[in-house]
C-alpha cells in the first residue's frame, strides 16, 4: 500500500508552513501556568478593545439560531458593505478572512507558468498560495521597509497574472503613498490583476487612507482586500472580503464554498461596521501605544521602523532568541527569521498597560535599563 506521502502531489510537502501567533493557553501550558491571566499576547495583531459593543450585542442575538445554516449568499453584509464603501453589492464578496479570499484568487488565476510579484517582506500567505497553485514568486527587495512600487512595476513579466500590495504592509507596519499608487498603476499592463491587501487601512485616520477603490469603480483589473479581523476586533469570527469589478466577483464565486461565512460572523461584522466609535477610540489607542513604544525603543538605545498601524518592527538582535526570552517573561510578540529578518520581533500594540510591562520585560531580557 502507497503511504500518504507517495499519494500526495509531489510539491505539497515542500510548501512551507504559516507560523501564527502563538495562542496564550498553547505558552501557559509550555511554561507550566495555570494562570493564563499572567501572560499578555502581543503576537496577532489583535485589536486590545475586542470587538465593539454593537457587534457583542449582534453575537449574543445570533447565538439562538446557531442551528440554522446562514445565508450563502451574505445578502445583507454584501449590502452593508456596499453602502458603506459606495460601490455595487456585486463588486463585494465577503470570505472567511482575507485568507480564504487571497487562496479563492489562486485558485481562479493562478497555475503552472504563472507568477505573482510582491514585495521580500510583505505577507507571506501570498507566496504560499502562490506556491499551492505552483505559480512562481517573484520577490522585490523594499526600499526603507516600505514596498518599493515602482521595482515592483518593473518585476513584471508576460507570464505575471497578480502583484500583490499589502498596505499597510505587515509586518513593516509601512505603507505607501496615494502618488506612489497612482503611478504604479500607469505602469502596471492592463493584462495584470492588482490586490491591494488592506487588512489594517481602517485603523488609519480616514485622510490618510489611499483610496485604490476608485480603481474598483473604473473597472480596473483591481481587487481590494478587507477584513473585520483587525480594526473591528473580530479576528475570532473569521470574516473579511474583496471588493472588485463585478467579472471578477462572479469567478470567485464559481470556486467559493458554499455557506463559507457563519450566520454569527455575517451578523457580528454588519453591527461593527456601523461603530463609528468603537473605531474611534481604536485608532486613539494605536496612536498613543506608538508614542509609549516609541519612547520606549529610544530609552533602550533600539532601532525600529517607525510604524503607521497597531504594531511595531523593532531590532532587538538574534530574534528569536529575545522571543523565547519575552514569552519567558510572560509576553508573546512575533519572531521574524521567517521574513529575512533573523533580528527582528514584531509586537502588537496593546492598552497601555500591556505596552509598559511588554517594555519592562523587553528592558529585562536585554539588560538595560528604562
Amino acid at each position: 500500500m502507497k503511504s500518504f506521502q507517495e499519494l500526495a502531489n509531489p510539491w505539497v510537502a515542500d510548501l512551507a508552513v504559516y507560523e501564527p501567533g502563538r495562542p496564550v493557553e498553547e505558552v501557559a501550558r509550555e511554561l507550566g501556568l495555570e494562570d493564563v491571566g499572567d501572560i499578555i499576547k502581543l503576537a496577532s495583531n489583535e485589536n486590545a478593545l475586542g470587538p465593539s459593543p454593537l457587534a457583542l450585542e449582534a453575537m449574543q442575538d445570533s447565538a439562538k439560531t446557531m442551528h440554522l445554516y446562514p445565508d450563502g449568499g451574505t445578502f445583507y453584509l454584501r449590502q452593508a458593505i456596499a453602502s458603506h464603501l459606495g460601490v455595487d453589492p456585486a463588486q463585494v464578496l465577503p470570505g472567511t478572512g482575507s485568507n480564504e479570499l487571497i487562496e479563492l484568487l489562486g485558485n481562479v488565476f493562478l497555475r503552472n507558468g504563472t507568477n505573482i510579484v510582491m514585495s521580500e517582506q510583505a505577507f507571506m500567505v501570498y507566496r504560499l498560495v502562490a506556491s499551492a497553485s505552483r505559480a512562481e514568486t517573484l520577490a522585490v527587495p523594499m526600499t526603507d521597509f516600505t514596498h518599493d512600487l515602482d521595482a515592483m512595476s518593473r518585476a513584471i513579466t508576460p507570464e505575471t497574472k497578480m502583484v500583490f500590495v499589502a498596505n499597510p504592509n505587515n509586518p513593516t507596519s509601512t505603507m505607501v503613498s496615494q502618488e506612489a499608487i497612482d503611478r504604479f498603476m500607469d505602469a502596471v499592463p492592463d493584462d495584470v490583476i492588482v490586490c491591494f491587501d488592506e487588512a489594517y487601512v481602517e485603523l488609519l485616520d480616514e485622510a490618510d487612507q489611499p483610496d485604490v477603490l476608485q480603481y474598483v469603480r473604473a473597472g480596473r483589473n483591481v481587487v481590494v482586500l478587507r477584513t473585520f479581523s483587525k480594526a473591528y476586533g473580530l479576528a475570532g469570527l473569521r470574516v473579511g472580503y474583496a471588493v472588485a469589478p463585478a467579472p471578477c466577483i462572479a469567478l470567485l464565486n464559481h470556486v467559493r464554498q458554499p455557506f463559507n461565512v457563519t450566520a454569527m460572523g455575517q451578523m457580528a461584522a454588519r453591527a461593527a461596521l456601523a461603530d463609528e466609535a468603537h473605531i474611534a477610540q481604536t485608532r486613539k489607542l494605536v496612536q498613543d501605544g506608538i508614542v509609549q513604544f516609541e519612547a520606549g525603543f529610544r530609552a533602550l538605545g533600539l532601532a525600529w521602523v517607525p510604524p503607521v498601524v497597531n504594531f511595531v518592527l523593532v531590532e532587538v538582535g538574534a530574534g528569536r532568541e529575545k522571543f523565547m526570552a519575552l514569552q519567558k517573561e510572560g509576553i508573546i510578540t512575533r519572531p521574524m527569521d521567517g521574513y529575512g529578518l533573523p533580528d527582528h520581533i514584531r509586537i502588537t500594540i496593546g492598552t497601555r498597560e500591556e505596552n509598559e510591562r511588554c517594555l519592562a520585560a523587553l528592558a529585562r531580557v536585554l539588560g538595560k535599563e528604562l
